[in-house]
Order: structure tokens, then sequence, then C-alpha cells
């Protein structure tokens, strides 16, 4: 087959395509022309029996055609294929469109949200500090013994590096400590990891929310006084609050607060345990050490500190009894909230 014929081979080829009324007569062309015994496969195998001058000339235009046929045969399956689509296969435009109801906020970050601004109306500032803490900030400066159990890795998260998953969020206390002169009135919550097997009642994260006042003259009272108020404003006007002494390395005195269990007032149930009190967070006045390792003189100022769970807040206000359900961010209990 000379240059000519080959030419002549291309309209023709293109001219049978454009005139293909169905994709079996498309696919027919294809067969005829680009197939593994087409006609364009039979010029190429002729091609060695052609002049040596010719062969350029009968390869380019054999590859012009098998590169425009190739396009027509795309163009022309769209064009098929839109033409098959009626009336009722397109998008109707007039539909009402689905629309998704609005997400909640979740029970964890109604809570935090709550307490900062109880605590906001109260002159208490938000700090913040990162997850990855450094032992230093996370136990020494903390007044942690260098044996106490809280240091073993079957209770921290430790990094290769030596630094740690901070285990609460007292560290925030240090470093604004260290940053800040007295007076000084924070909050700081965020999120902590223990190593802690996962039950109803632990996980191995969990959220806090850190209180600090530091001034001239700081007393228990103060601290009594502040968490009252946020029991009444967090549980309702009917809270009733009580003090147990306690020990924490960075607080002296330390003492657990409890307050009475919302759901039976007092009388006892299985929420509280037929005690008639919860336990909700820990506090104390801070250890002159923690003072001195961040440069403040406790010979002139004093200071308070509280840490409190949010999860354990959040199961009692909204009856959750197993803390898991606050992780899953299963929708159907997430719209509950």
């Amino acid at each position: 087959m000379n240059a000519e014929e080959l030419k002549q081979l291309k309209e023709q080829a293109l001219e049978e395509t454009a005139e293909a009324g169905s994709n079996e007569a498309l696919e027919a062309v294809r067969i005829r022309y680009l197939g593994r015994k087409g006609v364009l496969q039979e010029v190429m195998k002729g091609l060695k029996d052609q002049p040596p001058q010719d062969r350029p000339l009968i390869g380019q235009l054999a590859n012009e055609l098998k590169q425009e046929l190739q396009a027509a045969l795309t163009d022309k399956t769209a064009a098929l294929e839109g033409a098959t689509e009626g009336p009722e296969t397109l998008f109707d435009y007039t539909l009402p469109g689905d629309w998704h109801s609005m997400g909640t906020r979740h029970p964890l970050s109604k809570i935090t949200e709550r307490a900062v601004a109880i605590f906001r109306s109260l002159g208490f500032t938000v700090a913040e500090g990162p997850d990855v803490e450094t032992v230093y900030n996370n136990f020494d400066a903390l007044n942690t013994p260098p044996a106490h159990p809280s240091r073993d890795m079957q209770d921290t998260f430790y990094l290769d590096n030596g630094d740690l998953l901070r285990c609460h969020t007292s560290p925030v206390q240090v470093r604004y400590m260290q940053k800040h002169r007295p007076p000084v009135r924070i909050i700081a919550p965020g999120r902590c990891y223990r190593r802690d097997t996962p039950d109803a009642t632990h996980s191995a994260n969990f959220h806090q929310i850190e209180g600090l006042y530091v001034d001239e003259q700081v007393s228990m009272a103060d601290l009594k006084g502040t968490l009252s108020y946020f029991a009444g404003e967090m549980m309702g006007p009917g809270v009733k609050i009580r003090f147990r002494p306690h020990f924490f390395p960075f607080t002296e005195p330390s003492v657990e607060c409890d307050f009475s269990c919302h759901v039976c007032g007092g009388a006892g149930c299985r929420v509280c345990k037929q005690s008639g009190w919860i336990e909700i967070l820990g506090a104390g006045m801070v250890d002159p050490n923690v003072f001195r390792a961040v440069g403040y003189d406790p010979e002139r100022i004093t200071g308070y500190a509280f840490g409190m769970g949010i999860e354990r807040i959040a199961m009692i206000l909204y009856g959750i009894h197993d803390i898991r359900m606050l992780y899953e961010n299963d929708v159907r209990f997430l719209k509950q909230f």
C-alpha cells in the first residue's frame, strides 16, 4: 500500500467513524482498522516490503491514521453516550437539596467552655502549654520525689528523647510562673495522658482544668470560696461542697473536694455509690518548693492550685455511665447534646 492509498484509507476510516450510529457499529470500525488483524496492522507488517525511500513516509502516515482514528473513536463514543441519555436520566435541578442537620458541641467541649466562662467571671485568664513535656516541668518543678510511683514507666508515657506526655496540666503552672511575676490567676484546660487500662471510668487520655492563684496573703479560705462558687454555677445552686485531707506533692496542705450528688441530692444513689458525695477535684496551697523552682519567694507570696477532670463532670451532669462513650464519636450518642 503506497502513500496515496494510505491517505484514502484514513479518510475512509474517519468517515465510517462519523457515520457509526451505535456503539456496536463503532466497535466494528475500531476492530476493522485498529484490531490485531486489522488494516493498519497489515500495513505495518508490509512496511518491510516497501522501497527504503518510501518507508519513512508510509510509517508516518500510518501513525497519523492510528492517532486521528483513536481520537475520533473517543469523541464519537462520548457523543453516542450523551445521545442515549434521555431527560429522565439527567440531573433534575428543580429537586430540593438534601439538607443535613446541624452538628452539636461535644459534651467535653461544652463542659470546658462552661467551666472557663465561670472562672473568667472570677478574673482568671486561660493559659496553655504543650502536650509533650519535660521531666522537669512535669515532675521535678512540681516537687515530685524521684521515687514517686507516678514517675514509673507503668504510669507515664515516656518518649525516646526522654520527654513525656504530660500526666496533668500542672506543668502549665510552671511554664507560666517562669515567665510572669505575681499576681497570677490562670486556668489551664487541656488533654492529659496516663497509662491507665481503658474501662468504664478510666482512659489513657483525658481532659483536665488546672487552676492557679498566686499573690500575697492568698489563703485556704480563698480556695474554698472559689470552688464553692464554681460548684454552685456548674452543678446548680443547691449543691454542697466538702473538703477532705489528702496528699499531693505540689500542694501543702492538700485536699480532695467532693460535690453533693446532683442526682439524688445527697440522699444516696447508684451514681454516688450511696454516699451522697462525688469526688470532683484535688486542690491545696502551693508547696513552697514549687515557688522556689520557678523563682518566687515563698516567704512573701502564697497561692492555691486545683485540678479537675472534665470527663468526670460530664459523666455526672449528663448521666453517662461509660467514659469510652465520650471518645467513640457515635452520632446517635452525640445527638443527645
